[in-house]
């Protein structure tokens, strides 16, 4: 049966600019999802550690809530996160497969992992700097933006190079169930087909694709270290 599989499926150079057209997707749903999980997450982050307590706008109630919010999001395995929500998808987007479809589950199985990564970016900043820079009278606003925002930029790039990768996982698994990209190029041509040389070609893209992304986050996080 496997012989027989082999026999009739395309191989690597044939599928190639089905390979090409999967990487796009793929490349596509993880800026999309980035900008939105990434536009959500960071003032989602940023109440989370301004509001904790004998911080400058403590609010134990908000804190405690968004704080809980967050946790139990993160303790959901993105696979069941992904077909828990499929009537959420189908209502918010229109669709379950595609690029659409896997751009709601994708943005919401980042945001709680950019949120806590971008607490911990900013819980790292000095005390003393914001103390300082009460005592100079800066607003609270002004805090946020100039002290912790720009104190904690590196860690904040470096948070969200961890999470973009961590897209590209989500990416292909969300392929998996029909959501495009490459992880539906490995599972229709490689898996269903029992064909080894698509399926570790797919993984080399991958691989240099998550290298791509973490070198170009390291550069960046370097430039603004001060």
């Amino acid at each position: 049966m496997i012989d027989i599989a082999n026999s009739i499926a395309p191989n690597v150079v044939e599928l190639f600019p089905n390979m090409i057209l999967a990487l796009k997707e793929t490349l596509i749903i993880v800026l999309i999802s980035g900008i939105i999980s990434t536009a959500i997450g960071i003032p989602l982050g940023i109440i989370l550690v301004v509001t904790r307590p004998k911080h400058i706008l403590e609010n134990k109630v908000i804190f405690k809530i968004l704080s809980r919010i967050i946790n139990i999001l993160r303790s959901i395995p993105f696979i069941i996160l992904l077909t828990a929500i499929i009537p959420f998808t189908r209502f918010v987007a229109g669709t379950t497969i595609g690029i659409k479809g896997a751009l709601v589950p994708l943005v919401i199985g980042a945001i709680p992992s950019i949120v806590r990564q971008i607490e911990a970016s900013l819980l790292d900043i000095d005390e003393g700097v914001i103390e300082a820079a009460k005592a100079m009278g800066s607003s609270n606003l002004e805090i946020i933006y100039r002290v912790l925002l720009r104190e904690g930029l590196p860690s904040i790039i470096y948070a969200l190079t961890i999470t973009t990768v961590s897209l590209i996982g989500f990416s292909a698994m969300a392929g998996t169930v029909g959501g495009g990209g490459i992880g539906d190029f490995a599972v229709r041509y490689g898996y269903q087909y029992f064909k080894t040389d698509i399926m570790v070609a797919t993984i080399i893209i991958m691989i240099v694709l998550v290298n791509l992304v973490q070198f170009s986050g390291e550069v960046l996080r370097k430039r603004f270290i001060h």
